[in-house]
């Protein structure tokens, strides 16, 4: 491998790949892709490169032609965003089981009548007799062969990842490394353990980055592994929340929840900067989530934050994110609108893709003509060379009108339905 190959540099979307790559002579080419479409292909990002060197569908990538990739990606991100992480067991001091659960007992709107928690990543809880002392002392040593029965019976009902968190095991690891053993002894592919993951004060908020760890890390690792297994003897890194890079085998679940709305900032901030702007928002509207930022001379990162209802303390661009894009699910209850936290992908994707899709925001636009088929990226089809279908989502908001029309006894033209998901 040498700096004079190939070139990679991915955004991996939850509905769209875009890919740059800079050929061995210095020029630059672009290509965009769905990132899901089981039809053509496996993966979007092979595909992605394979169409750009010229090769089949199923032809082995020449790995030594290229010299680097370096992608973003939002696996973890939607993962978390649609809760569709890695079934997770929470491993605990005895007595603080419900410790995460309540949390900190903030109150972000004062005068809500109706609090509403967000789900948690765990699925199971073992509380565990161990106990140290804020000095060291042991106050109580771990009860092995009862943490060994419990964790034997949640493995047997299929969970694989396991978050471990003691009282001060930031600073007294032993329990937590000897539960960890066994853990992993029983069979546990996933073990996260809160003094290697997020080694700092504050038993809630190091057993959330852990258990954030746990239930991403996963999903985030199979993605990889399947890059990797297609990409021997290339380097592949992958951006990381705060901004950096790292090689795909050293990264972490709660290291790239913002993986790819950060290498959005920073493609924000240099695009900017090469006009001589040094003052910017940013928005970043994805298929399945939203990213919001700014920049004003320097790069501002955060250090504890809230990222879809989790709490997290690990270095991270600061970045709002809202589960909010072009391909969140729209509905209608009987009573009201709701859009999204669902998403439809890009299998199937909105009902423009071609592909019998649910309708979403990017249909709404495409009913009120904010989008033109003209104007966007033409790559349906069983070819991927079609353009969005406009007349499916006309259909599928004339049925949804006549749906409305029927629960509750207004008339409203297709026009206006999509106009008031909208607004």
């Amino acid at each position: 491998m040498t700096e004079s190959g190939w070139q990679f540099w991915i955004d991996r979307g939850g509905t769209f790949t875009d890919i740059v790559a800079r050929r061995p002579n210095g020029t630059f080419v672009v290509h965009k892709l769905l990132s899901d479409c089981p039809s053509a292909y496996e993966d979007a990002v092979l595909q992605g490169i394979r169409d750009i060197l010229g090769l089949s569908a199923q032809a082995p990538i020449p790995t030594a032609q290229i010299s680097a990739i370096k992608m973003g990606t939002t696996v973890a991100t939607n993962a978390l965003l649609e809760r569709k992480g890695a079934r997770t067991v929470l491993v605990i001091t005895q007595g603080f089981g419900d410790a995460l659960r309540i949390g900190y007992q903030n109150r972000p709107d004062i005068f809500a009548l109706e609090i509403v928690l967000p789900d948690l990543l765990y699925e199971r809880v073992v509380e565990v007799q161990e106990r140290h002392s804020a000095q060291g002392e042991v106050l109580e040593p771990l009860s092995a062969v009862a943490l060994r029965q419990n964790l034997q019976t949640v493995y047997d009902e299929g969970i694989r990842s396991c978050a471990i968190a003691f009282m001060h095991g930031y600073h007294y690891p032993n329990h937590e490394k000897e539960a960890a053993a066994i853990a992993r002894n029983i069979g546990f592919t996933q073990v996260s353990v809160s003094h290697e993951v997020s080694p700092l004060i504050k038993l809630v908020s190091r057993g959330d980055t852990t258990v954030a760890d746990a239930y991403l890390s996963p999903v985030l690792h199979q993605y990889l592994d399947r890059l990797t297994h297609a990409l021997t003897q290339t380097r592949l890194m992958v951006m990381q929340s705060n901004g950096g890079l790292m090689d795909a085998d050293r990264v972490k679940g709660k290291d790239v929840i913002l993986s790819g709305p950060a290498g959005g900032v920073v493609g924000a901030v240099k695009t900017c900067a090469a006009v001589g702007i040094d003052r910017i928002i940013g928005f970043d509207m994805g298929g399945t989530s939203t990213d919001v930022c700014h920049y004003n001379g320097e790069y501002e990162r955060v250090f504890d934050t809230e990222v879809a209802g989790v709490r997290l303390r690990t270095p991270m661009m600061a970045i709002h994110t809202v589960a909010a894009g072009g391909g969140s699910i729209l509905a209608f209850d009987g009573v009201k609108f709701r859009v999204g936290p669902e998403s439809a992908g890009s299998n199937p994707g909105p009902a423009c893709y071609r592909q019998n899709g649910p309708l979403t925001v990017t249909d709404c636009n495409v009913m009120v003509g904010k989008i033109q088929p003209q104007f966007f990226p033409q790559v349906f089809g069983t070819r991927r060379d079609q353009p969005i279908d406009e007349a499916a989502v006309q259909q599928k908001f004339a049925v949804l009108a006549q749906d409305i029309f029927q629960a509750t006894g207004q008339v409203q033209p297709p026009e206006q339905v999509a106009q008031g998901f909208l607004t």
